[in-house]
């Protein structure tokens, strides 16, 4: 059989996974990333027993996990005028009993840096923009801003929310805003308040309002994400960044705890949290879809990093099994990931709403509600998934 010729466009933690696991299918590939270095922005993420288990197979987990947190207290909800607990869940034993790994918070840098390692340091081409996509039925070429193309059996799409290649597939079609924005913002842990130093995965409710902290980077650092209404002029960018004062003002009047932590935190990244529906088919011919390009969610359940490594690890999994007809591959890649992805797009989106009710019966009954949940049991099927054991 032909070695085949896959591009991967992006090369952020799905399109650096997508390489990773073709790489261990024996299939080699091209990554084209048009920053001039790969770094992801300082924040932090929770690494769930379904991302961990692949990022095993890939032989990188240690290395990781050496830097990471594994949280002992999971979904410790708390009420945000006095930072009551709602409800809290024991992580330290059950979820390895569970799922056979447990769960961690990780820089957002180290779990792409270890990733990077499991890749063939010459399938990565960096300060390529890829700018069009002309696809036929054996193959397609991708187009770059300087001028230059490359024709490809097998085109991934990883360029996140943003994707040129969906926007080549489907048709331009902005993505719409939420409405909401978040914060993001690092403590170093000798300045953080105690409470905030535990192995713990924090959320704070509120009225319109909700913050998430846990400690990343062996502990030396506290990850903080909060979500409150959108300004008008808040743009969805990593890199754009607000003032401390805004970012202290949606919490006024909150837990002192809670503000005392804010305080610490230098200055805040803010960007809108936008919004799409999930498609019913990403895949198109020798080219398809990877990560934020095919299902961009809100992260209200920490899926985001770990649902763009299951589609790689399955892409990987069907473009092995079938390399001689990668149209029909990437069919089903398709069908294998998309009521999944589809169903977690639904499940953040519908948290927003939960996570912000004002303070009443409805937000009373919620509260209720949690102290009788059994988080880790009830996500089973999100955290016991093996992507690839595809049908």
């Amino acid at each position: 059989m032909p070695e085949l010729r896959i591009a991967v466009v992006g090369g952020g933690i799905g399109g650096l996974a997508a390489a990773a696991f073709l790489s261990r299918a024996g299939l080699g590939c091209t990554v084209y990333e048009q920053a001039a270095e790969l770094g992801e922005v300082g924040a932090g993420l929770v690494a769930s027993p379904n991302l961990v288990r692949l990022l095993r197979r890939l032989r990188v987990a240690d290395e990781l996990l050496a830097r990471a947190v594994a949280i002992e207290v999971g979904w410790e909800f708390r009420r945000w005028a006095d930072g009551s607990v709602l409800s809290a869940e024991n992580l330290a034993e059950a979820c390895e009993r569970r799922y056979g790994e447990r769960t961690y918070t990780v820089h957002r840098a180290d779990l792409l840096g270890v990733i990077q390692a499991a890749v063939p340091p010459d399938a990565i081409r960096l300060g390529v923009k890829c700018v069009g996509l002309e696809a036929g039925h054996d193959g397609a070429v991708l187009s770059f801003a300087d001028g230059t193309t490359t024709t490809a059996d097998v085109v991934i799409g990883a360029d996140g929310v943003h994707s040129t290649i969906r926007n080549a597939l489907l048709g331009p079609s902005p993505a719409t805003f939420s409405g909401l924005c978040a914060f993001r913002a690092l403590v170093p842990a000798a300045d953080a308040p105690g409470f905030a130093l535990r192995a713990a995965h924090t959320l704070w409710l509120g009225p319109d309002h909700h913050l998430v902290h846990y400690p990343i980077s062996a502990g030396k650092l506290i990850n903080i994400v909060a979500f409150a209404p959108a300004g008008e002029d808040v743009v969805e960018s990593w890199s754009a960044t607000a003032t401390h004062r805004e970012f202290a003002t949606e919490f006024e009047g909150w837990d002192p705890r809670l503000r005392e932590l804010i305080a610490a935190a230098g200055t805040p990244g803010r960007w809108a949290l936008l919004d799409r529906a999930p498609l019913a088919r990403w895949s198109h011919g020798p080219v398809t879809l990877l990560g934020d390009a095919a299902h961009p969610m809100f992260p209200f359940f920490a899926q985001g990093a770990a649902q763009a490594i299951e589609d790689a690890a399955a892409l990987a999994v069907c473009l092995a099994a079938d390399g001689t007809d990668p149209a029909r591959a990437l069919r089903r890649y398709q069908a294998a990931r998309r009521d999944r992805t589809a169903r977690l797009q639904t499940v953040s989106h519908e948290r927003a709403h939960l996570n912000h009710l004002p303070d009443g019966p409805e937000q009373q009954a919620r509260d209720a509600s949690l102290s009788g949940q059994d988080p880790l049991a009830a996500n089973a099927w999100i955290y016991g998934h093996d992507a690839e054991l595809v049908p």
